[in-house]
């Protein structure tokens, strides 16, 4: 076996491996079939230039598979690996969606439990129709004064251990996508007491391990799994994340192997590169760029507290609703007591303060800070802020949407669910039915009804109330939901 080189964190192995190839300039007959700038479209050329298409290549002598990792993408993933305190990483160019169906595969087989929070990502549903394994939902704490999930208590998982101890692992969203954070440390010691592993959502978490101003990782905390996001705040290029492992009781193997079933044979070297490259900049000016980020939140997070009829959630909501800490670079704004919800701020802001937030619900905005943010920008949303302050100051507060429904009842494992076949009915005929469909208002995503749960009175009148109000759904075929797919009724 050839001796492998010393690695070293200045390094960015598959850049350089791409670079030197590209200073080859063999003949290509290799995928993809652009050849470098000369097969693209002349407009996209004149638009971004020619030297990004000749880093978009596939796995030649130099630059490895992503499948089968010996040389670059081994030595980038080994870097970051070390970078995280993992014992094994992965690069994912499939989203940390890919990396959530992963875990799930390699954590519970059909009819296995594992138990998943109300609120995960959609992705999670394809990991348990994959699997086949039988959910156990946790809902997490509510925070009623903000309107936003809480997290998952550990007690929550202690008393769904007692009645389900043959559970295989749990699954928690921590951060979530508005920086809330579950006692992650509390609920690693309660799985490995009963021998299951703890997977985390850390999509929007990655750079919570360069600061002491921020949660603390979830490896750091003691789960046995996570998967990140690079993209959304560490600075790599949209669909690229990580998976890592940092446990005994999972099988290495078997998480290869559902990689190998979850990610595309044509990995995107793009993608890749950026990942090396994010990970590059966070081994070596991580607590510098991080420090930014947190800095500039917190200036627009202090000021806003003297702006009438504006709030911005803070560090007051740890300790209630579940929430063991919050991500402060996350900012979440309301001007609901200035009669705006969370949709007609987040136009305004575009419209007519040309200030993009990353999304809306009924009460909220959420505004993502990071470090390749600038002061500019932040002045630029404070004063828009300031402003519509000052226009909307005799506004009246406006009411919420009603209280999340309690889950439904679970009749079908999404599996199960998933391949039987569905009809469409109306959807005022929908109570008591089985789904056949993911139903989740969105913002904030989190479904109210998953396929193979029947459909209760509560949660008919909760998306009805979205509905009637024009809200926006994700999982359902008609996004009017006039009609809605259920499982077809065996005579």
């Amino acid at each position: 076996m050839t001796e492998r080189k010393k690695l070293n964190q200045k390094d960015i192995p598959l850049l350089d491996a791409i670079v030197k190839y590209n200073e080859k300039k063999p003949a290509y007959f290799c995928i993809p079939g652009h050849r470098y700038e000369k097969g693209i479209n002349l407009r996209f050329r004149e638009i971004v230039g020619d030297a990004i298409f000749s880093f978009d290549l596939t796995e030649t002598p130099y630059m490895d598979d992503l499948h089968n990792a010996e040389g670059a993408i081994w030595e980038a993933e080994e870097l970051a690996r070390e970078v995280f305190g993992a014992d094994d990483t992965h690069f994912l160019v499939n989203g940390t969606t890919c990396g959530n169906q992963a875990m799930i595969l390699s954590t519970a087989f059909e009819g296995e439990k594992i138990a998943i929070p109300r609120n995960a990502h959609k992705s999670v549903l394809m990991g348990l129709i994959l699997s086949g394994a039988e959910p156990i939902y946790l809902m997490p704490e509510i925070s009623h004064e903000t309107g936003l999930l809480g997290g998952i208590t550990p007690e929550s998982v202690e008393t769904m251990f007692r009645n389900h101890p043959d559970c295989k692992g749990v699954f928690v969203v921590s951060p979530t996508y508005y920086g809330v954070c579950s006692d992650l440390k509390a609920i690693a010691e309660i799985c490995h007491k009963h021998n299951a592993v703890l997977l985390v959502d850390e999509a929007h978490g990655a750079h919570c391990y360069f600061s002491d101003l921020l949660p603390k990782g979830a490896l750091e905390q003691g789960a046995d799994m996570c998967a990140q996001s690079i993209h959304k705040v560490t600075g790599s290029l949209t669909q690229s994340s990580m998976l890592h492992v940092k446990s005994k009781l999972v099988d290495q193997k078997c998480v290869d192997a559902n990689l190998h079933l979850v990610q595309s044979t044509s990995p995107s070297y793009l993608l890749l590169i950026s990942l090396d490259a994010a990970r590059h900049d966070l081994a070596n000016q991580g607590k510098v760029l991080i420090s930014k980020a947190v800095e500039l939140s917190e200036y627009v997070r202090t000021a806003l507290k003297s702006v009438a009829g504006i709030t911005c959630v803070g560090h007051e909501i740890v300790g209630t609703a579940g929430i063991c800490d919050l991500d402060i670079t996350r900012l979440t704004i309301s001007a609901s007591n200035l009669g705006l919800s969370g949709y007609q701020l987040k136009d305004l802001l575009f419209e007519e303060y040309n200030c993009d937030v990353e999304l809306a619900d009924d009460k909220n905005i959420l505004a993502i800070v990071t470090f390749a943010n600038t002061k500019e920008d932040m002045e630029q949303l404070l004063n828009a802020l300031i402003a519509i302050s000052e226009q909307y100051k005799d506004g009246m507060p406006i009411t919420q949407h009603g209280k999340f429904p309690a889950k439904p009842e679970l009749v079908l494992s999404p599996r199960k669910a998933y391949f039987l076949e569905k009809e469409d009915i109306e959807w005022k005929d929908a109570v008591g039915r089985i789904a056949g469909e993911l139903i989740a208002p969105y913002p904030p995503g989190i479904p109210v009804v998953y396929p193979g749960e029947r459909m209760s009175q509560e949660v008919w009148d909760f998306i009805e109330e979205y509905r009637i109000s024009n809200g926006h759904f994700h999982g359902p075929a008609d996004s009017n939901l006039d009609y809605f797919k259920v499982i077809r009724e065996i005579k």
